[in-house]
């Protein structure tokens, strides 16, 4: 089947796979492949935390849903090739910039015939689709191959803000979070567990946004967000300014706990020591993002 065509979804479940989602069905994990904003930074200053830009995993009711496309999306590929069976999941973007789609060219399992995903993201400033944004990023010169060599079946839905994505019984809302990057934030609930990715929280948030944001991160088990606006002044030392607009949406909205991701590029490991010991001690149920970390929402 062309990586183009629209079908009804497919879920290809073999014996091994099954066993694994009888094991995993009344759970709901998150894991971050990549915690970076802006651009991958390796280094010996970020060995501890981790270099890959923004991509995480959800999986929940014998699915796999990803929120981001970044550099971690590579090893995310490589995990799912070791599963060696079939693979259906839906991948969601935030944007259409670069940090958050670059990874899309090294996904392996894309490359496999066999597999399936749904693509889901609204338009770019530029009007531009996340079908064509995906496409774009691998046309010559930029990439020695088209995205017509992915084999796998590719779904692209596009959508306004607002729009509420039915998987079974997950449900995924939308909403703009940052007009001025086009930027989208979701919601995921299932059964009684709700999480809220949310990582292009601005330093000024205009009313219309928060509400929409509110909307989104209102009573979640885990909200996971934004540590600083990467696009402002970065300061060297430690501020709380950097992470106070999410403590005081917890506090206010009863959200369980906070991960903070999308870190800065010059953000070291040590500076980021630093600001989980500040954050611990506003609000004890916040973490610091870092490359394989896994959360079992709601435990």
């Amino acid at each position: 089947m062309s990586n183009f065509e629209q079908s009804s979804p497919q879920i290809y479940v073999t014996q091994k796979q099954a066993t694994q989602a009888s094991n995993q069905r009344e759970k709901f994990v998150v894991q971050f492949w990549g915690v970076r904003g802006l651009i991958p930074t390796p280094g010996s200053n970020t060995s501890r935390y981790g270099g890959n830009t923004a991509c995480v995993e959800m999986q929940l009711a014998n699915k796999h849903l990803v929120f981001d496309g970044g550099t971690g999306l590579r090893i995310l590929g490589k995990s799912w090739l070791k599963q060696q069976q079939p693979l259906e999941a839906h991948l969601f973007f935030t944007n259409s910039q670069s940090n958050r789609i670059q990874g899309f060219p090294f996904f392996a399992p894309a490359f496999i015939s066999e597999n399936s995903f749904h693509i889901y993201g609204t338009a770019a400033s530029n009007g531009a689709s996340i079908k064509q944004s995906l496409y774009d990023q691998m046309l010559l010169p930029h990439f020695p191959y088209p995205l017509q060599v992915m084999q796998s079946e590719l779904q692209f839905h596009n959508f306004h803000p607002g729009k509420i994505v039915k998987l079974d019984d997950v449900t995924i809302t939308t909403a703009l979070i940052n007009k001025i990057q086009k930027s989208i934030g979701y919601k995921i609930r299932w059964q009684n567990y709700s999480v809220a990715y949310v990582t292009d929280l601005g330093n000024e948030v205009d009313p219309n946004e928060q509400e929409n944001i509110i909307q989104l991160v209102q009573d979640v088990d885990l909200l996971i967000t934004n540590i600083s606006n990467p696009f402002s002044f970065h300061k060297t030392d430690s501020s709380n300014s950097h992470w106070q607009t999410a403590v005081d949406l917890a506090g206010i909205h009863n959200i369980k706990q906070i991960v903070f991701s999308h870190h800065h590029p010059d953000d070291s490991d040590d500076w980021l020591d630093q600001v989980q010991i500040e954050i611990a001690s506003a609000f004890p149920e916040a973490l610091i993002a870092r490359e394989g970390l896994i959360l079992d929402v709601g435990q």
